[in-house]
């Protein structure tokens, strides 16, 4: 009997030992497992609702090609019919989708955090930014894709049993991001810049495993293709001397422009805007019947995600000099509408038409190229994150040569725009999903 205690004691301390390695590789086991398949699903989700976006794109344009002035009435009553279904069952899929997961983010383990990542909301605001563009509103479908995958990436970690974490929604978020424009590095940076409040090595970790896996679901399924067309044109250094500060300053100034009102209108509680907002429905019609005047005064140019516009400027075509501020004016009125839809495209179409409309104070100068110095500029005066900017577009326009007027174009307008606005508009508009938020719910 003594002669087998030896025994018995190594295989209690055997089955210590394997209980103990379980413990501590199961969960890690199921947190790489969710982040895995979490990525995968939202790859191709976002690779659909890609595809149904220019699909619902199509389908309005060959409309308005059908009846030039079906707008006037179409608009108006996608707007309203939208800015009520989302009032009155998906609250939490109003606007970009991002400042829900920054605010989700913040107490992932919270019931507020819960709804802001639902999936049932995350899919109806899918559904409602297509039916926002089947009307020709000026929206892009970035935002809303932040939002869906770390919906997805909740889900599947919930399904794993694996606890949530601010990790979880950040890579989500930022595997939408590189899913949405194919672009990686961008995930990556978005991440870094406005998702993560505190960018901590197991954040790191678990943000590049998901941007990672769904960039690569991305490209064997869509290809390794470049968003915005490959720029053609570059500028030297002394160009670079005067185009940075005249772009990075008209470009802060009227992303500055745009955020402070946007921000102003988000959190007004008094005043003629808070009895505008007391009426979403009236007021989204209203604003829809603007965004259709601008298109149809445009040649319908401002309708959509600005994509196709913004692309031809990048190969080396012409629009009309009054593109920007057309487009500059449908975004802002749909943003301000309160119905779901992403800022990134508009915003990048809209610094496009600004490039495009500095063009004729730089005839030497390439149009194309300051078109994508005016995307950078406009859109880090929008969002306030030119790390961000210049990995997009140096992603999206396999640019590489224009880094370096990129990044100073990008400074400088991140400079200008913290004078009008110094609230970045995501973390602004974040406020009201919080739950101690008068108006969280």
């Amino acid at each position: 009997m003594a002669s087998r205690k030896p025994a018995e004691i190594g295989s209690l301390l055997w089955r210590w030992f394997v209980h103990r390695k379980m413990r501590t590789t199961m969960p890690m086991a199921r947190r790489r497992a969710a982040t895995a398949l979490g990525a995968v699903m939202l790859a191709v989700v976002a690779l659909v609702f890609a595809r149904s976006a220019d699909a619902a794109q199509l389908v309005f344009r060959r409309l308005v090609a059908e009846y030039p002035w079906a707008p006037l009435a179409l608009t108006p009553v996608m707007f309203a019919a939208v800015a009520f279904a989302t009032a009155r069952w998906a609250g939490e899929a109003r606007g970009s989708g991002i400042p829900q997961i920054i605010a989700a983010a913040e107490k992932p383990a919270s019931a507020g955090a819960g709804r802001l990542a639902d999936l049932r909301i995350a899919m109806a605001k899918l559904v409602l930014t297509l039916l926002m563009l089947l009307g020709g509103a000026s929206v892009g479908r970035e935002g809303p894709t932040v939002q869906v995958s770390a919906a997805f990436m909740v889900w599947m970690n919930r399904l794993l049993r694996v606890p949530l974490s601010s990790g979880v929604f950040i890579a989500g978020g930022a595997a939408g991001v590189a899913a949405a424009f194919n672009t990686p590095l961008a995930g990556v940076a978005f991440a870094i810049e406005e998702l993560a409040a505190a960018y901590e090595q197991k954040v790191a970790i678990l943000v590049m495993a998901a941007v990672m896996i769904s960039g690569l679901t991305m490209i064997g399924i869509a290809g390794d293709y470049v968003y915005f067309g490959a720029l053609k044109s570059t500028i030297g250094l002394r160009e670079t001397l005067y185009l940075a500060p005249a772009v990075g300053i008209a470009g802060g100034l009227a992303g500055g422009l745009f955020s402070r009102v946007v921000l102003h209108f988000g959190n007004a509680s008094s005043g003629w805007v808070a009895r505008l907002k007391r009426r979403p429905v009236l007021f989204a019609a209203a604003c829809g019947l603007i965004v259709a005047v601008v298109g149809i005064l445009s040649a319908g140019t401002t309708w959509g995600t600005g994509y196709v516009p913004a692309k031809a400027l990048i190969e080396g075509g012409h629009l009309s000099p009054w593109f920007g501020p057309a487009k500059f004016i449908a975004s802002i009125c749909t943003t301000l509408s309160g119905t779901p839809g992403g800022i990134f495209s508009p915003s990048l179409a809209v610094g496009a038409g600004l490039g495009n409309a500095m063009a004729g104070l730089f005839p030497s100068s390439p149009t194309s190229a300051i078109a994508l110095l005016g995307m950078a500029a406009y859109f880090v005066g929008v969002v306030r994150a030119p790390f961000t900017a210049v990995i997009i577009l140096m992603e999206t326009t396999a640019s590489r040569s224009m880094i370096l007027p990129l990044f100073a174009t990008a400074l400088i307008a991140d400079a200008t725009s913290a004078l009008i606005n110094r609230e970045r508009i995501y973390h602004g508009l974040s406020r009201a999903f919080l739950p101690e938020h008068p108006h969280g719910q």
